[in-house]
């Protein structure tokens, strides 16, 4: 069942040039998708679009059926989307432990060891933390929110290799035992061979397509 709707959206910056062109694809709860693309294709903005962060010159984003325009996009973002921004947004003055704690109903610390953090770091200010370490924290929080999707913008570019498979590892569970639909925009090969499909951006179109796992 499609969670994520995407009906003919288009997008541009300057109101001449699409950047997306009447783009069409339906995203499904319980699957980690990836979107792929050259620089500057346009698959930051999708990933925004779908978090309600902007909105579309023309077209519609549907979640669960209703336009999340008509719906309040502030509502949207609060209560369907949980977010992981290259830049991390973490409230500064809190730890680890806080900053999970602020989207999560359960014991965040199993979540925060699993992605690498010890005790120590994980009741530091965040602003002592490496950008690899906040970057962890950030996904920790998406990860453990109640939100339907997930949506994370290049979430394993700072990190190194095994963190980074340990973290596609977390999003695929996610997908596939939370039953949460999961977007990841990446220039990992690693993440997309991972995905359960691929979402990818050429001349401003979307093709999707299966990947057999």
């Amino acid at each position: 069942m499609a969670i994520l709707e995407i009906k003919d959206i288009s997008y541009s910056y300057d109101k001449k040039t699409n950047v997306l062109s009447d783009v069409t694809a339906e995203l499904e709860i319980g699957k980690l998708y990836a979107i792929l693309g050259p620089s500057g294709s346009g698959k930051t903005t999708l990933l925004s679009l779908l978090g309600g962060l902007d909105v579309p010159m023309k077209g519609k984003i549907l979640f669960d059926g209703e336009n999340i325009a008509k719906q309040g996009l502030a509502n949207h973002r609060r209560n369907h989307v949980a977010l992981i921004f290259q830049n991390y947004n973490l409230i500064d003055y809190m730890t680890p432990v806080e900053n999970v704690k602020l989207t999560a109903q359960q014991d965040v610390v199993p979540i925060l060891e699993r992605l690498g953090l010890t005790m120590a770091e994980m009741n530091r200010n965040v602003l002592k933390l490496s950008g690899g370490q906040q970057q962890r924290v950030a996904i920790a929080r998406a990860i453990a929110s109640d939100a339907a999707i997930i949506l994370a913008d290049e979430p394993t570019g700072n990190l190194d290799d095994d963190t980074a498979a340990e973290i596609t590892t977390l999003l695929k569970e996610s997908a596939h035992q939370l039953q949460k639909c999961v977007v990841v925009v990446t220039h990992s090969n690693d993440v997309a061979r991972q995905a359960d499909a691929v979402l990818q951006i050429r001349h401003r179109k979307l093709l999707m397509k299966e990947v057999a796992q």
